[in-house]
């Protein structure tokens, strides 16, 4: 049964991942759920083949694993997947639908990106989460002292001068007194 599995659609998950193996006809020959530990080796005693999954978190990890086992990986977006899913969305309809859509001529595949590419990406990722924090921060703070009559302009430069700007705020604005 194995050996005749053509097309391999994989509906990727955290732990637990749903299979849909066809010919070369299209014929499902194989329908599955496994575990993490299970598909790995699964997929390293399949004979090579064209296995599609949906581009989202971790799928370039699986997608270079699928490839060092000799599979030719392609990965799609999931808006691009949705019309061939033939049911009600659940996993085993999910991967029959990938199985479907990566057989597809006019498909758009998604790049599978190195381990390299992915590290410049997710340092990216992090310095933007850090600029997003440490804007909001900055406003909040603003807002804080505004609420107190202690007015700062916009930019991270004035925040910075807060040190001095609090020694030079007189004391009457500081106080928490009800007139």
């Amino acid at each position: 049964m194995k050996q005749d599995i053509s097309v391999l659609g994989i509906d990727l998950a955290k732990n637990v991942f749903q299979i849909h193996g066809a010919n070369a006809h299209g014929k499902r020959v194989l329908t599955k759920r496994v575990g993490r530990k299970e598909l790995i080796e699964l997929m390293s005693n399949f004979r090579p083949c064209i296995v599609g999954i949906e581009a989202g978190t971790g799928a370039h990890y699986w997608a270079r694993l699928f490839g060092s086992m000799g599979h030719t990986v392609k990965m799609m977006a999931p808006q691009f997947v949705k019309p061939y899913v033939m049911s009600n969305k659940n996993d085993r309809n999910d991967a029959k639908g990938i199985a479907e859509a990566v057989t597809r001529p006019e498909m758009k595949f998604v790049p599978i990106k190195t381990v390299e590419q992915r590290d410049v990406l997710l340092l990216h990722r992090a310095r933007e989460l850090c600029v997003k924090n440490r804007t909001a921060q900055g406003n909040q703070i603003r807002g804080l002292l505004a609420e107190f009559g202690v007015i700062i302009n916009k930019g991270l430069s004035e925040v910075r001068k807060l040190p001095e700007i609090l020694d030079n705020v007189p004391k009457v604005y500081l106080q928490f007194s009800h007139p």
